[in-house]
């Protein structure tokens, strides 16, 4: 589906922008430039420490800079980055994952979410100093490592403050950003996005992405499935329909948002769901998996599943600085993509999909309990 032209028309300009940029250079930088830019990247770095310090810094900006949509979008796939984190030390999936890949799957999806905020967090910042300034800095995004294409998206957002435009532009740009960065790494490819385990969850749809909002009565989970993660333009896809499932008209970005203000990111589901989980492990250690859950609640007598916080099972790592590269210098399709609408799916309420998914899972476990002991 297409943008209504004069949408359209209203963006043609970029276009312009877009091809000048693939040929742009960058000038030496004056003194309070240089300042500004190392400023901005001490700041990433102090808040790129783990997932809980990302997160919170997503949402602690969208606070002050509701404009930026992507920040809120970024904020809650983040938690979601921050539950499969602990999912890997729960209750469910050290049964049927070796430990070795525990560790594969935390570095890989630690490695994107570092990657995202390490790209895309100086950006926001160089807004908020441009705003603070009142003036256009965004000649020095080339300074910080972004992309070209990243400069002509926020100088277009600058000058026409279109929040859709620059939200679409933000999920192509680090999805294109993890492609050549992570995606693409032949470790990752051999020891996750190969694996069985990773096309087991695709083909038995147990990936999904979730936001919890404040329903009328209870805790409503929205989101999307995640399917052929490892292709590029489906990641962009889902991107999209989830910026168009939060921010689409409805008053899920305002129960999201009141849901994500009230309730810290810590990593454990019990954030959630604390009827169905807790970050205190009451299984008795040794003891055979027994199901726990009968239409997404406990059965009778049966303890809490085990998700814990972060921080009580995965330590900060060190990261290796990216590959310094220009995804855009070698991309001519970018213009259709950005300017192609995605809906999100009809049946964007996913309590249901998201308890058939647990459910399934529960029953692997209880299945290689049996068979392996």
């Amino acid at each position: 589906m297409g943008l209504p032209w004069y949408q359209y028309a209203s963006r043609l300009p970029l276009a312009m922008h877009l091809k000048k940029a693939r040929t742009a250079t960058s000038a030496p930088l004056k003194d309070q430039d240089r300042r500004t830019v190392e400023q901005i990247r001490q700041e990433t770095l102090t808040h790129n420490r783990d997932n809980i310090d990302r997160t919170r810094a997503y949402l602690s900006f969208y606070q002050k800079h509701p404009r930026i949509h992507w920040a809120l979008l970024a904020h809650l796939v983040s938690r979601n980055a921050g539950w499969n984190m602990t999912d890997l030390q729960g209750e469910l999936l050290p049964r049927l994952l070796r430990t070795k890949e525990q560790h594969d799957y935390f570095s890989f999806l630690e490695r994107g979410n570092w990657l995202i905020f390490h790209d895309a967090y100086p950006q926001l910042l160089l807004y908020e100093e441009s705003v603070r300034r009142q003036t256009n800095l965004f000649y020095l995004l080339p300074h910080l490592g972004v992309s070209t294409f990243m400069q002509a998206i926020w100088n277009h957002f600058w000058k026409t403050d279109d929040k859709q435009l620059l939200a679409i532009g933000l999920i192509i740009n680090e999805q294109n950003y993890l492609e050549d960065q992570i995606m693409k790494d032949s470790a990752y490819q051999n020891s996750v996005v190969r694996t069985i385990p990773f096309a087991l969850q695709e083909l038995l749809k147990l990936n999904l992405i979730l936001f919890p909002h404040k329903g009328a009565d209870s805790l409503q989970l929205a989101g999307e499935r995640v399917f052929h993660f490892a292709s590029l333009p489906e990641r962009i896809s889902l991107g999209k329909r989830l910026y168009s499932l939060l921010f689409g008209g409805t008053n899920r970005q305002e129960a999201s948002y009141a849901w994500a203000l009230q309730q810290p990111h810590t990593g454990s589901r019990k954030d959630y769901w604390p009827h169905l989980f807790h970050d205190v492990n009451d299984t008795a250690p040794g003891k055979s998996y027994q199901v726990k859950l009968m239409n997404c609640q406990l059965r009778s007598g049966a303890n809490r599943l085990f998700s814990p916080t972060l921080r009580q099972v995965w330590k900060p790592i060190h990261h290796e600085p990216p590959k310094e590269l220009d995804w855009y210098k070698n991309k001519s399709d970018v213009w259709r993509v950005l300017n192609q609408a995605e809906e999100a799916a009809n049946a964007a309420e996913m309590s249901e999909a998201y308890c058939q998914a647990l459910s399934k899972i529960e029953w692997a476990v209880a299945a290689r309990t049996r068979i392996l002991g």
